[in-house]
């Protein structure tokens, strides 16, 4: 199993740092996070070191959000929510600040000031929607 000696995560995961524990199995771990958005907020981790998307093998990366379904519904049930944020961010322009992959659960309440996802919808141009689709069909396995 790949693991990185500096990564938190991979520290985490391996029981060198303590976190408050929500579920484990042989590929993941699911933990509270210690700088919350809103209470509840989670996160879902690989055991295996994968900086981010682009390293990791689809199945497992499907198997994480499979727990995600699960985990975001038990979380809206527990803190009586208003919405969840589902996140997962890949690289510094991104916002990516564990370079471990990591996805969030963020519960949210109506006016509590997070500005995740907070841009206005504009409508981008036809053409260049449909080259860039071109482009990434080309792309796809």
């Amino acid at each position: 199993m790949r693991t990185s000696k500096d990564c938190i995560f991979c520290k985490i995961a391996a029981g060198e740092i303590p976190c408050t524990k929500l579920f484990e199995d042989d590929t993941m771990l699911v933990f509270m996070d210690i700088s919350p958005l809103n209470r509840g907020h989670v996160l879902v981790i690989p055991k295996e070191h994968f900086e981010n998307i682009y390293e990791i093998d689809a199945r497992l990366y499907g198997r994480l959000y499979a727990a995600v379904c699960k985990l975001a519904k038990a979380v809206k049930a527990a803190v009586d929510c208003h919405g969840i944020n589902v996140m997962q961010l890949n690289g510094k322009a991104a916002n990516q600040v564990v370079p471990h992959l990591h996805i969030h659960i963020v519960p949210r309440l109506e006016g509590d000031g997070l500005t995740i996802c907070a841009w206005e919808p504009v409508m981008g141009d036809k053409n260049e929607i449909e080259a860039t689709a071109e482009l990434i069909k080309a792309r796809l396995p």
